[in-house]
């Protein structure tokens, strides 16, 4: 939504008499109004920074209040931020994916019936001056954006709120750029939440609670016995599915695009912050009266103050000093290799790449799963071959595992693979 006014009409003054006005006479004319003229400056410093490619400029203009003011102004600014090439640039191998090809013709995606559901209820809040004709072109539009990005990436897993975050891409930027920032945003910004399983996603979540232990010990006590599964809509969709105002979302989604995926759980972090005496009067040990309080945004949304509230916690509690953040969250997720200006400059075939290894890395840890229920459900039988000839099996496994893993090639990552499914197996044994 376009937060600014138009420039000043000309004056005509043809309109006035030719006399001298008196110093007496009242002066119809109004003085210049400063919130105009500091909107008219950021602009240009937007501008200029996407010029440039002044990334730290544009994070901070981004979390400043308006974020990038204009839809025109997010048109450069946001494919800039999900590093889609200027079109003199482009990667051939780019260039093939995101061209006008016939993306009929490519095999059925997996889940394209749940996106006919989805996309069937999609545009209830905005825009909201539409006639049935209309929305249904706009469904169709939204339709053909998802399933097209998601026939060009087989690999990927649809998950429900995806059309929630397209519906923004779709009514903010033009069609010839919707294409290539949907399938940079899927791979590099959101790839945790396309996986075939939600773990990735809830091991991001267990950072909500290190984020509010380090900042406020005494409201992370009181929900310690709460799950931070309240947080999963609004982080998995961007907030795309929580919040009705489409002049909102696209403000939110300049400062989530400007800075690194982990902020969107900062922000969550400041969500909850900012409820503290709300949540302080509900007994913690009602858990599911906390949860219903915590799965709804606040009304109204303090946006401007909750962004520079998370900004700052950003800032003072950074995610590498989290207590989840070493072991909890793996070396491929989005929070990792988007950390830092790099992931303004990272490829699709980047994201490939980690995605490969984010798919790997959890089928070892279903074998890990599997082969801890086998020895629970055996410990007699485990006992009686002997905790040696365990380890010796244990090992070979982990050794073929590594074999076939180029990111687990090192030997520090080798014995902490170890050392981790020896630590799950020896808790298997002493149960």
């Amino acid at each position: 939504m376009d937060m600014m006014l138009g420039p000043e009409p000309e004056t005509n003054t043809a309109d006035f008499d030719e006399k001298p006005i008196k110093m007496e006479d009242p002066i119809d004319e109004k003085p210049p109004d400063p919130k105009d003229e500091a909107a008219e400056q950021k602009k240009k410093e937007i501008l200029n920074a996407c010029k440039t490619r002044d990334f730290a400029a544009l994070r901070t203009l981004a979390a400043s209040p308006g974020g990038f003011l204009t839809d025109t102004i997010r048109q450069q600014a946001w494919p800039l931020l999900l590093g889609i090439p200027p079109p003199s640039d482009t990667k051939p191998e780019e260039e093939e994916e995101e061209e006008e090809e016939d993306w009929k013709s490519l095999p059925p995606h997996k889940d394209e019936s749940q996106v006919q559901l989805d996309v069937n209820r999609a545009f209830v809040y905005y825009p909201n001056d539409q006639n049935d004709t209309q929305l249904s072109h706009s469904k169709t539009l939204l339709s053909t954006l998802i399933i097209r990005t998601l026939r060009h990436h087989p690999y990927l897993s649809y998950f429900q709120g995806y059309h929630d975050i397209c519906q923004v891409l779709l009514l903010t930027l033009p069609p010839a750029l919707q294409p290539a920032a949907l399938a940079h945003l899927s791979l590099l910004r959101i790839r945790d939440f396309m996986l075939p399983n939600l773990h990735p996603a809830i091991a991001q979540l267990r950072l909500l609670p290190d984020i509010l232990r380090s900042s406020d010990p005494e409201l992370w006590q009181h929900l310690s016995s709460t799950e931070p599964f309240f947080a999963l809509s609004g982080t998995l969709t961007m907030y795309a599915h929580d919040i009705t105002s489409l002049g909102e979302i696209t403000r939110l989604f300049d400062v989530l695009l400007a800075r690194d995926p982990v902020f969107s759980l900062y922000l969550f972090a400041a969500i909850v912050r900012s409820r503290r005496g709300e949540l302080l009067d509900i007994p913690e040990d009602e858990p599911e009266m906390l949860h219903s309080v915590l799965s709804k945004l606040p009304q109204p949304l303090d946006l401007e103050g909750l962004i520079s509230q998370a900004v700052e916690l950003e800032r003072e509690y950074p995610p590498e000093g989290l207590r989840g953040w070493g072991r909890g969250i793996s070396r491929w997720s989005v929070l990792k290799t988007g950390r830092g200006e790099g992931v303004y400059r990272q490829g699709l075939e980047e994201g490939r790449e980690a995605f490969g290894k984010q798919i790997r890395e959890l089928e070892w840890r279903e074998r890990v799963t599997r082969v801890r229920e086998v020895v629970r459900r055996n410990r007699g039988v485990v006992r009686g071959v002997g905790f040696a000839v365990l380890v010796a099996v244990v090992g070979v496994v982990v050794r073929r595992f590594v074999h076939h893993q180029p990111g687990y090639g090192g030997h520090g990552e080798r014995g902490g693979m170890l050392e981790y499914v020896m630590g799950l197996v020896g808790r298997g044994w002493v149960k």
